[in-house]
Formats: C-alpha cells, structure tokens, sequence
C-alpha cells in the first residue's frame, strides 16, 4: 500500500486530503506545517507529499527545497496543493522540485488525476 504525507496547517484540509486517498488506498500520515513534515519523514519516507504553500512554522517552499537536499534512500513525489495559481507560483514550484500542482479546493478526481501523472496511483 503507497502512503501519502499530507501537509497542511488546515485541519479540515487534511481531513478532506486523507478521506479522499484512503478511498485511493492509501495510508495517510499528517503534518501541520514544513519542520513537522521534516520529521515524519526523517522517521519515514512517504511516496508522495501533498503539500501546502502557505504555513507557519516552515512554508511549503522551504519544505521543498530542504526536502531536495536531503540524501535520502529515495525522494517522494511531491504535489503542491495550494490556492497560488498563477503561472509564477506553479513554475517556482516545478523549479523547487515539486512534480506536480493541484488547486484547491480539488476533488477526488482531479487528486487522483494528479497522482496517476507522478505515478503512484
């Protein structure tokens, strides 16, 4: 079974995020901002982190490039999910490492959609 860390400092966020990949058969974990999500996987690397730009604590971006840096047995795939939709914030995060973008508010198709396209559904 894939397992997904979703990092969001919204609860409801995370709530709605992990009803949906466990309809996709997924094991979800959940962070609340980019240092907690930093060590979840220091203690466990996910297949794939949906994260949030926007937190306290660690933003998204920061998430990601300190996640890129990392020497870690393999990277997971990371799906920016976020309300920054313009062409400027989606290319700085295909720059930073992210591998794909999905906009909230999404639904179970289009998050699926985006998973199959990294491919871990």
């Amino acid at each position: 079974m894939k397992n997904c860390l979703v990092v969001d400092d919204s609860k409801v966020i995370r709530k709605v995020a992990r009803h949906i990949l466990e309809t996709l058969n997924f094991t979800v974990d959940e962070a609340e901002d980019g240092r907690e999500a930093l060590n979840r996987i220091e203690a466990s690397v996910p297949d794939v982190v949906l994260l949030d730009w926007n937190m306290p604590v660690m933003s998204g971006m920061e998430f990601l490039r300190t996640l890129r840096q990392q020497k870690l047995g393999s990277q997971p795939k990371v799906v920016f999910c976020t309300t920054e939709n313009d062409a400027a914030h989606i290319r700085a995060a295909i720059d930073a490492g992210a591998d794909e973008y999905v906009m909230k508010p999404f639904d179970r198709e289009t998050l699926e959609s985006k998973l199959q396209i990294v491919g871990v559904v």
